[in-house]
């Protein structure tokens, strides 16, 4: 009996989704829980996998269509085999096979088959599929085929010596060649991530009344906790890594339980004081900017903390996110730092109503008592939300962090 594979269940959160990529075609094999479809919403994008072994005998969406929640998009034979493969009873016995649809077929049309992702690449860059080699079963190209193609290609182009000058002088009068005139532009719809992504920016700057204040901070005696028992903590907490975001996400939780309204959010009219921390740690990724959250972060220990972020981190880069993992939050901390800025603004997370904006660590000249001293300096940025949290509560918290940050023995200590 055909199995129906539908969409996954989209929160209350997502309206709809968007089929991204089809990693199977019609008349496949696939195996129990190999990827099938990749479906990209506005937050995450979500894979849907194979429920068992059999054949896929019908796609019902389309790469780039936009489908509902639990929407039929393929449908399974299970226990079957792909055309062209032995029968499993057949292969066992050991008995020689004949391939009668392989002699009709030598006959027939022998254009290679594409699957959808493949046929999108081939179609905008106007490839000769002739020329390209399938890995698939019955010689399918797939994606990656395509791909390696396009890189080989483009390896030998470069190698490829330019032609010698001819021998013949040009005539007199002949204009010499100039620069090439042709301006190169290429239009590409935006992804839906992207395409939420910005608008959740353009609704952070037109409907908060967003500010930023700004203080620097001493890293020198977290660079020295960090580099005295940075061996020790990497081998007594399983490789987990000692860096700088678990310093200053424990002390956001201390400064937060101090200043709750830079912890709270506005719903309507009303205000809401979160009586828990939930940190957001913003993270880079191809798709755009995303930002998982670290639950209850005030009772993770700092090893838990640099655990649980590059966890986070990695399987953000993988597009192995959940829904879960991106919602909520109650204050977000990112690190421009990473990418070299020395100084930023950054942008609220609405409904969040504060953002710590931590930067490049840069050696400048500093006064200590009396003396000019070369240290190692951070910018420190928190935007706010000026509705809400008023300038005097916005400097406090962001000192809070600086002293926090300056003395790391009162974050373990809660001084």
């Amino acid at each position: 009996m055909a199995i129906e594979i539908k969409a996954p269940v989209f929160p209350e959160s997502v309206a709809d989704g968007e089929v991204a990529a089809w990693h199977k075609g019609e008349g496949e094999s696939v195996n129990r829980d190999e990827l099938i479809v990749e479906i990209e919403t506005d937050k995450v994008v979500l894979e849907v996998v194979a429920p068992e072994d059999g054949v896929i005998s019908a796609i019902h969406a389309a790469q780039g269509e936009t489908i509902a929640s639990e929407q039929l998009l393929a449908t399974l034979e299970p226990g079957a085999v792909a055309a062209g493969e032995p029968a499993p009873a057949a292969a066992a016995s050991g008995e020689p096979q004949q391939d009668d649809a392989g002699d009709a077929g030598d006959a027939g049309d022998t254009t290679p088959q594409l699957g959808p992702a493949a046929r999108q690449l081939v179609d905008e860059h106007k490839l000769d599929v002739s020329k390209i080699t399938g890995s698939g079963k019955n010689g399918r190209i797939t994606k990656e085929d395509i791909l390696r193609y396009m890189k080989e290609a483009g390896s030998q182009a470069e190698k490829k010596p330019a032609p010698a000058p001819a021998a013949s002088t040009p005539a007199s009068g002949d204009a010499p060649p100039g620069p090439s005139s042709e301006r190169v532009e290429k239009r590409v719809p935006m992804t839906r991530m992207r395409a939420r992504i910005a608008e959740r920016l353009l609704h952070a700057t037109q409907e908060t009344a967003m500010l930023t204040t700004f203080n620097e901070v001493n890293m020198a005696p977290v660079m020295a906790l960090r580099s005295k028992y940075r061996d020790q903590f990497e081998k007594t907490h399983n490789g987990t890594r000692l860096g700088f975001m678990g310093f200053f996400v424990k002390a956001a939780c201390e400064a937060l339980k101090r200043y709750p309204a830079v912890n709270a959010s506005i719903d309507g009219n009303d205000i809401v004081y979160h009586g828990y921390q939930d940190i957001g740690v913003a993270v880079s990724t191809e798709n755009g900017l995303v930002v998982p959250v670290l639950r209850d972060a005030d009772f993770m220990s700092l090893a838990d903390v640099e655990a649980a972020v590059a966890d986070l981190g990695q399987r953000a880069r993988d597009n192995k996110l959940t829904i879960d993992d991106i919602s909520g939050g109650t204050f977000t901390v990112t690190n421009g730092g990473v990418f070299g800025s020395l100084l930023s603004t950054p942008i609220l997370n609405p409904p969040q109503t504060g953002i710590l904006g931590m930067h490049k660590i840069q050696e400048r000249p500093m006064a200590v008592n009396g003396e000019v001293v070369i240290q190692p300096m951070m910018f420190l940025a928190l935007s706010y939300d000026h509705r809400l949290i008023d300038g005097k509560t916005a400097v406090q918290f962001l000192v809070a962090i600086k002293d926090l940050i300056e003395d790391p023995a009162r974050i373990l200590l809660q001084l």
